[in-house]
């Protein structure tokens, strides 16, 4: 059993590895700044905000895994960079674990090409820009930090989010760097199945400070 924290536990990435570590019997805390509507039995739910320290002290001190799903939007826009740089430094060096729950804009669109970002840039809606910023940061940040701590960052595929209503398969296909789509040249998984793959990854660690995606 693990002791995981999700940072950003009752969005859409985030409720949906609550609930699939509760399924495979790990121990696991939920933050959030709102109480879930329906919260998953066993999982502990801890009202607050991730940029109060003590809250941030609480719920990741002695924990296995501390997974940052948080969105960088509303009051957060701007602020999850400087969470990220608090848990490389309350983590490295320690036993735990850090994993950051992403986007696609970092992949490379081909093996040995330009990332996803580089291509779509220019089309982004300017509203966009400093979440898909956001990843890009924290994804730079873990890979410049400490040898010390061991990390692991999950690009979600290109189409990925609640409102598009991805189907669940109850699998999923494991990626690497390189963006994947699936033979009718989708790209996308739903939370149920990336939390598969995340859960997974926590229970056999194989991307000790990598980055991988999925799609389903």
């Amino acid at each position: 059993m693990a002791r995981i924290t999700v940072l950003g536990g009752t969005g859409y990435a985030g409720a949906a590895v609550v609930a699939e570590a509760r399924r495979r019997g790990h121990d696991v805390t939920a933050v959030s700044r709102t109480a879930p509507s329906s919260p998953v039995p066993g999982a502990d739910y801890v009202t607050g905000s991730v940029l109060d320290a003590d809250v941030l002290e609480r719920t990741t001190t002695g924990r296995d895994v501390v997974l940052v799903a948080l969105s960088p939007r509303g009051d957060m826009a701007g602020k999850v960079e400087g969470v990220v740089e608090e848990l490389i430094a309350r983590l490295a060096g320690t036993p735990t674990r850090l994993g950051y729950v992403g986007g696609a804009s970092s992949l490379l669109t081909e093996e040995g090409g330009p990332r996803l970002w580089d291509v779509t840039e220019a089309q982004m809606p300017d509203e966009v820009k400093p979440e898909v910023q956001t990843g890009l940061d924290a994804f730079a940040m873990l890979q410049d930090s400490p040898e010390s701590l061991d990390w692991f960052y999950v690009s979600p595929p290109a189409d990925f989010g609640s409102w598009l209503g991805t189907e669940s398969k109850g699998a999923y296909v494991l990626g690497g760097d390189v963006m994947l789509r699936d033979a009718d040249g989708a790209s996308t998984i739903s939370a149920d199945d990336l939390a598969l793959a995340i859960l997974d990854e926590i229970e056999t660690p194989t991307h000790r400070r990598g980055r991988f995606t999925a799609i389903s």
